[in-house]
């Protein structure tokens, strides 16, 4: 469950990252929410895998 909710935010992430994009704003904050785009969908996979 939680590892769909975190895949739905890094759409969301990825979406702020190209809308930032599009409206010229600093490069910081793109990068910044590729990063944590990134690290929802390691998350959601981490989440995915069986207990050791």
């Amino acid at each position: 469950m939680w590892s769909i909710v975190l895949m739905g935010l890094a759409g969301l992430l990825a979406g702020g990252a190209l809308s930032f994009r599009q409206q010229k704003k600093p490069l910081w904050t793109q990068i910044a929410f590729w990063v944590l785009a990134g690290m929802s969908l390691l998350a959601a996979y981490l989440l995915t895998l069986p207990a050791a």
